[in-house]
């Protein structure tokens, strides 16, 4: 229902995670027996997590590690990996920077031009590895990033920017023409991002693999302090899994949808699905990683933007290794490891045996959720105020 703003403009009430809960029904099923595997663009995934293509949280070896613990990794092909050879040293830097330094520096680091054949070698040390090959580009660089990244074997190719449309309006050059580049590329193409019930209909009739959404919820991202643009995830994964399934009834094609930000701990993961994500795409969770190459400190993808930054590069610290974080032993209480069981149990408690039934449990509005009874948890700064 919209709710009037003024004479001239209403509203619609929108929701974000921490605002709902699952309610359990008569049926529960035991955890080891539940599935949380999904297939994203032809991958089969063990576990429905995909790490951000962000510089603090992919490089080929994390890459690799994702793929090898069920999961995905993106690398940022406008990242340091492949603007310089000796990419570690860069990030040892950025990791040292004052706050004060900090924009200025992201800014210079950047503007050193992305070397095509560091797109190649990156993508290669990737599957040498032994991962998959999933790669990200925003779409002003696809048409010439694309080929490449497709020439050296990567196996997915992720099109992201901040917000994406196929009606772009531009005096200065030609949109890119999304059927075609998915038709041409060769590979599996994720889309992102969106937001909303009418652009995610239009854009999984593109030829995509699979389809981003969320805007702004990132634990870095600015984006919605500095441009004011943004749905909360709860709305947005429902809205845009309502136009999967419409696309799905008319055309028996199914584009899945991947919840992108907003989610801290594995009952974000959770809710996130209940709400209609297929999988979920995380960047600070895995920041936090002995190996993530952020050092202990996550910053978004329009952080060096030199114009307009929009993320900021915040202290995450780190936890344990990400085999810990994806699959424990959990050293913590609150909920930022071991995300496969806390999944599984999730799915065993609501009676859901796997993605697909998990999309259907009940979601209630809850508020309180998060503070209910947390009284000495919070005086404390225990357990989910930590």
């Amino acid at each position: 229902m919209d709710i009037e703003l003024g004479k001239g403009k209403s509203a619609r009430r929108t929701y974000g995670l921490d605002e709902i809960a699952m309610a359990p029904s008569i049926i529960t099923v035991n955890p080891e027996d539940v599935d949380i595997s999904v297939t994203i663009a032809g991958q089969k995934l063990k576990l429905p997590v995909i790490a951000s293509a962000m510089d603090s949280v992919v490089s080929p070896k994390t890459a690799a590690m994702m793929s090898k613990l069920g999961g995905l990794g993106v690398l940022n092909l406008q990242g340091v990996w492949t603007r310089y050879e000796d990419a570690e040293a860069v990030l040892e830097q950025i990791s040292k920077a004052t706050p004060q330094e900090y924009v200025a520096l992201m800014q210079k680091i950047y503007q050193e031009p992305v070397k095509k054949e560091l797109v190649t070698q990156r993508i290669k040390e990737i599957k040498k590895l032994g991962g998959i090959a999933a790669v990200s580009s925003i779409p002003q660089m696809a048409k010439e990033m694309g080929p490449i990244a497709s020439q050296a074997g990567a196996d997915v190719f992720v099109l992201q920017s901040t917000v994406i449309s196929t009606k772009h309006r531009s005096k200065s050059s030609a949109p890119l023409d999304l059927p075609r580049f998915c038709e041409e590329i060769k590979i599996p193409v994720i889309l992102g991002n969106c937001a909303t019930y009418e652009v995610a209909l239009d854009l999984v009739a593109t030829g995509i693999a699979a389809l981003l959404v969320g805007i702004g919820p990132g634990a870095a991202c600015t984006t919605r302090g500095v441009i004011g643009v943004g749905v909360p995830m709860a709305t947005t994964i429902a809205d845009c899994a309502a136009a999967r399934d419409v696309y799905y009834k008319e055309t028996k094609k199914y584009i899945p949808i991947i919840g992108d930000g907003g989610m801290l701990v594995s009952g974000d993961i959770c809710k996130a699905i209940a709400c209609g994500a297929d999988a979920v795409m995380i960047g600070s969770p895995l920041a936090k990683a002995e190996e993530a190459p952020g050092r202990g400190y996550h910053w978004g993808m329009a952080t060096p933007n030199t114009l307009l930054p929009r993320g900021a590069r915040v202290k995450v610290g780190t936890i344990g290794k990400l085999e810990e974080i994806l699959h424990g032993p959990a050293k913590f209480d609150d909920g930022s490891m071991n995300f496969s069981s806390a999944l599984k149990t999730s799915l065993g408690t609501l009676g859901a045996q796997n993605i697909k039934e998990m999309q259907q449990v009940e979601v209630i509005i809850a508020p309180s959720i998060l503070t209910e009874g947390k009284v000495f948890q919070k005086a404390q700064q225990l357990g989910m105020y930590k």
